[in-house]
């Protein structure tokens, strides 16, 4: 019985081993030959990148120019693009610089330096091989768009930028000429003065809008001040917005003029901001209106005014008094303003359609 089970060892090796020998053949037949020297590596710089670029191939920046009353702003937005999301904000260069582009409507070429010095901060904050594929905007709102008409053609010219829309009538200082009786851009014959419940008794004084010097005064004393303000707001704005729906359950950030006369009430902090209630504004302007003298309003002789037109604005935007509002000039170091929202939609527009 020995030998037969060394017999059949012995076969099962070498079995094992021809066919481990066909094996090994079939694979070196198989491989290339190997040349004497290895050919130097190239870098194939179509498909390959530096992780700069890397990045830089998942953002894309926008510019914003802010042509503002009192100033003039350059909002460069660095958003974070995603296949088949919406963009998302990753970084904002801001600066601001005085006065607004309307101050040069005389001299339209002085324009040019600050906005040169504005582009400068774009230029030194996007990568330089960005720049062709960045849009640039700019959008001016009442201070340049309520210039007379061959003003605002010649300075808007000079920026190169057309003007495009007009979204008047419903702003503080529009509203507050509308409320005064004046009518934009027509100033008033001779001496005539604006004269206004909204304003202090026997108050008088000069107010620059739109180029146009106005002469405003208040009442005499003896009508109830806030109630009259009320009416007078109240029927300028009657059906001129529309409410909007599911307010209750959104939150809602306020800035520019809702934040200043916040301030102005001792409601927030002027460097934190803070929250109020619609009903907080309803109640300054009844404090602020009642209490008004001609001697102690000087300061802000439009502040009863103006907070009468917010607390109406906002109730005619079916905001309920006790809803809450958050004040913010900045929200985690970005500027809180239209210009972000204007931005996201021209980003957006311009991977669509490839102009804003």
């Amino acid at each position: 019985m020995r030998f037969p089970k060394l017999a059949f060892l012995f076969m099962f090796v070498g079995c094992l081993v021809v066919y481990l020998t066909y094996v090994k053949r079939h694979y070196d037949d198989s491989k290339p030959p190997v040349p004497d020297q290895l050919p130097q590596r190239r870098m194939d710089t179509r498909k390959q990148s530096t992780s700069a670029q890397v990045v830089n191939e998942n953002f894309q920046y926008g510019i914003m120019f802010d042509a503002g009353s009192t100033g003039t702003r350059i909002h460069v937005f660095k958003f974070q693009i995603e296949p088949n999301e919406a963009p998302k904000l990753a970084h904002e260069t801001f600066r601001a610089i005085k006065p607004g582009l309307s101050a040069y409507a005389d001299d339209p070429e002085k324009s040019k330096e600050g906005l040169l010095e504005l582009l400068k901060v774009a230029r030194d904050t996007i990568p330089e091989t960005l720049w062709s594929s960045s849009p640039l905007i700019l959008r001016a709102t009442a201070g340049l768009r309520l210039l007379p008409g061959e003003k605002a053609t010649i300075l808007l010219d000079k920026v190169r930028e057309p003007l495009v829309a007009n979204y008047l009538g419903l702003g503080l200082m529009s509203s507050r000429l509308a409320v005064l009786g004046g009518i934009e851009g027509q100033p008033l014959a001779g001496p005539q003065e604006l004269v206004s419940p909204c304003l202090a008794p026997d108050y008088s004084g000069q107010w620059e809008h739109a180029e146009v010097l106005y002469t405003v005064k208040g009442q005499k004393a003896g009508e109830p001040i806030y109630e009259t303000c009320l009416t007078k707001v109240e029927k300028m704005i009657y059906k001129r917005v529309r409410k909007i729906e599911g307010v209750k359950d959104m939150d809602f950030y306020a800035f520019s003029y809702y934040y200043d006369r916040a301030v102005d009430l001792g409601l927030i902090d002027e460097s934190t901001g803070g929250t109020v209630r619609v009903s907080d504004y309803i109640e300054g302007a009844k404090k602020v209106c009642n209490n008004m003298s001609a001697g102690g309003i000087k300061e802000s002789p439009f502040l009863c005014l103006d907070l009468t037109y917010i607390s109406v604005l906002l109730q005619e935007l079916d905001f309920p008094p006790d809803k809450e509002l958050k004040l913010a000039r900045q929200i985690n170091n970005v500027e809180t303003s239209w210009a972000l929202g204007a931005t996201f939609y021209c980003i957006e527009s311009f991977h669509k359609h490839g102009t804003c």
